[in-house]
């Protein structure tokens, strides 16, 4: 098995994920969900949702969404037509743009 990575996450990124785990255990209360109910219908495991619910990055982003979805966060303002409609064109842009970005390779000197 390969060794992990440790990663350094900024301040925003680990308050952001906080919050969001934050939001996802408040609307399963709400909904009167218990954490093994939730995990089900979003096809992960009991200890995944935990994770989720603690603000842990290394989370699945998919699974993060999905959970977030089915105790109706809204993860942007736009509902899910806009959300299309979005996402279109912004491919859209981004066949505009070139493939790949390169840096700009020095010049050799080789004069000795």
């Amino acid at each position: 098995m390969p060794k992990s990575i440790a990663r350094t996450y900024s301040q925003y990124s680990r308050d952001a994920a906080a919050l969001l785990g934050s939001l996802i255990r408040e609307a399963r209360n709400e909904h009167k969900l218990t954490a093994q109910e939730l995990a089900d219908r979003a096809g992960i495991s009991r200890g995944l949702l935990q994770r989720i619910e603690k603000g842990n990055l290394k989370c699945e982003i998919g699974a993060v969404f999905e959970v977030a979805t089915i105790v109706g966060i809204k993860l942007f303002e736009a509902d899910g037509n806009a959300l299309t409609k979005q996402l279109h064109h912004t491919k859209e842009k981004l066949t505009l743009m070139p493939k790949s970005v390169r840096r700009k390779s020095r010049k050799v000197i080789d004069d000795f």
